[in-house]
């Protein structure tokens, strides 16, 4: 599928679970979808951020439970993205998991799509335009204000870039924003 049609997709699906699970929340989604959370310790000594998998018909998103507030709820939204983009993809796999050691990675496939619903789930285009044309943020401070890390804030402007906004991304997208700690 091409880029724009693929952006798209992904963010007419992002819009469509927020419409009908009235959430822009990772964790009331995962529940939404009837994904069940484990928050879990066993996984600190590898770097695992989280993993989604499918066992018995039941989807599970296990999340890191070391992890900062703020990347706990990136983990569960990029984890509910799996499971909502890729299912099949799962479902079908010899693993039955999609493991993340590093959430934002571009040059994976299901890593960017999962990346790029993320963005579109946790940021509203108004939102993101009010910061965006306000002339005393800079990319560092809007992503800030808008409580995601950098990395994340690029793949929304390249989404709304995508779908015609007038945005510029003055950064590339980085496969290797979460393999080291982030400030949001």
């Amino acid at each position: 599928m091409e880029v724009k049609a693929m952006t798209g997709y992904i963010y007419s699906e992002a819009m469509r679970v927020i419409e009908k699970h009235k959430t822009r929340d990772p964790f009331e989604l995962l529940d939404g979808i009837g994904a069940i959370t484990v928050l879990t310790r066993d996984y600190e000594r590898d770097g695992l951020k989280g993993f989604s998998t499918i066992l018995n018909r039941t989807m599970y998103a296990i999340i890191n439970v070391k992890l900062r507030k703020d990347e706990r709820r990136i983990a569960a939204g990029h984890e509910a993205a799996h499971l909502i983009l890729h299912k099949n993809q799962i479902f079908s796999s010899p693993i039955k998991a999609m493991r993340d050691f590093n959430l934002f990675d571009y040059s994976r496939r299901y890593e960017r799509e999962a990346n790029s619903f993320l963005a579109d789930f946790l940021l509203d285009d108004a939102d993101v335009m009010d910061v965006v044309t306000d002339e005393n943020r800079d990319y560092f401070s809007s992503a800030r204000e808008l409580r995601v890390p950098p990395p994340l804030f690029a793949f929304k402007l390249y989404s709304m870039m995508q779908r015609g906004f007038n945005v510029r991304n003055p950064v590339d997208l980085d496969s290797n924003f979460l393999a080291h700690e982030t400030e949001v």
